[in-house]
């Protein structure tokens, strides 16, 4: 029997942001078929200076497992010209996080995320898209856990949906098995 499950994908970009995402959401749609987004919002860089970053995210049902979708999204990624040379925060072509499989906590494949509790640009459009799921360490809504975020940090600038998904990239299809 082969079960569907509910993942939510983390993108970010501050090069070519536009582009970038558009194509990363294409991808992905040719890999796990339709996706839901979140609306985008632009953030000031987190930990070094650069341009600003463009961020969403979007909700999957897909059969792939979430190793299996972690290695499409480095291939989105490396596709995208994602350059992992070094360590911390710097300038991205394309950021894709898998930051929550189901109820899945899993600590080897880093599930859920930690990002989704540490950074609005994060949690905001997650708690956009599923304000009501439960996450799994706290047992407290996204929802609220963003109106409690927010209490403490800097608004984010919602641009609303993201322009360019028309257009096509040439990432090409990824051809990936289920593992």
């Amino acid at each position: 029997m082969i079960t569907m499950a509910e993942a939510y994908v983390g993108l970010g970009s501050n090069i070519d942001a536009q582009r970038h995402l558009a194509g990363a959401i294409e991808a992905l749609q040719d890999c796990v078929g339709a996706v839901e987004l979140s609306s985008t919002y632009r953030n000031p860089a987190v930990g070094f200076d650069g341009d600003d970053f463009l961020n969403l995210v979007l909700r999957l049902h897909g059969e792939a497992g979430p190793a299996a979708l972690e290695k499409i999204l480095s291939e989105i990624e490396r596709r995208a010209g994602r350059a992992r040379a070094g360590s911390g925060p710097g300038p991205r072509t394309l950021d894709l996080d898998l930051l929550l499989y189901g109820s899945l906590i899993d600590a080897e494949l880093k599930l859920p995320r930690a990002d989704v509790l540490k950074y609005p640009f994060v949690l905001c459009p997650l708690a956009e898209l599923a304000p009501g799921l439960v996450h799994p360490l706290t047992g407290i809504t996204l929802g609220q856990s963003w109106q409690k975020m927010a209490l403490t940090n800097p608004p984010l600038t919602k641009l609303g949906p993201l322009p360019g998904l028309a257009s096509k990239t040439n990432l090409g299809p990824i051809m990936l098995q289920s593992v």
